[in-house]
């Protein structure tokens, strides 16, 4: 045999054990994070199957919830640049409110397991907005032109300290200049629905 042949036979020997080589390799095999944790279970046989796709779906709205329960709706409007104490101060008062309005928004006494009783409460969530000066004054124009129940708190409140001084101070203000920081308002819900339209929940 002459060495040209022989070197050729060689090299043909070398590329196969190469091709030989390179197809029994796991497929796995490759540089990347994890690579011998998946070698390993692919010479036990193990293929860990790809896990499923991850799908979000949307939870209805706490105003859609409620709308399929009450055919009214009470809602609370605070301007939303108010100190936190003051948001609570005004949506407080506004509450009782409607509640001294509307007895038929109060629900039944509570009761514990012990016998302790409480006092009843709204038997009807109330709607939390947060609206700018200019949605605050919007809003309480729709609620007076629909002839809606609606009470007022409005920033001179924040100095007084009883109910005489706080009604003093709504009636110094025309209807159109009141400085309003705060509205309660109940009706039925497609009424106060275009009256709070434009308006966000409280986040």
């Amino acid at each position: 045999m002459s060495p040209i042949r022989a070197n050729a036979r060689m090299s043909t020997a070398r590329a196969d054990t190469r091709i030989t080589t390179v197809r029994t390799d796991p497929p796995h095999r490759r540089t990347t994070p994890g690579t011998h944790r998946r070698t390993a279970e692919w010479h036990r046989g193990r293929h860990p199957a790809p896990a499923a796709p991850a799908y979000k779906t949307r939870a209805p709205t706490l105003a859609k919830l409620l709308s399929m329960r009450f055919d009214t709706k009470i809602a609370i409007v605070v301007r939303e640049d108010l100190a936190v104490w003051q948001k609570l101060n005004v949506t407080a008062f506004l509450a009782s409110a409607v509640a001294a309005a509307s007895e038929e928004t109060i629900g039944e006494p509570y009761a514990d397991a012990s016998g302790n009783a409480y006092l009843a409460m709204f038997r009807q969530p109330v709607l939390v907005y947060a609206a700018d000066a200019e949605g605050l004054t919007r809003t309480h124009t729709r609620a007076l032109a629909r002839a809606i129940p609606t009470a007022v708190y409005i920033e001179d409140m924040f100095k007084t300290g009883h109910d005489e001084a706080n009604r003093a101070t709504v009636q110094a203000h025309p209807a159109e200049t009141l400085p309003l920081v705060g509205l309660a308002l109940h009706a039925p819900k497609n009424l106060l629905d275009k009256t709070l339209k434009g308006l966000s929940l409280h986040p």
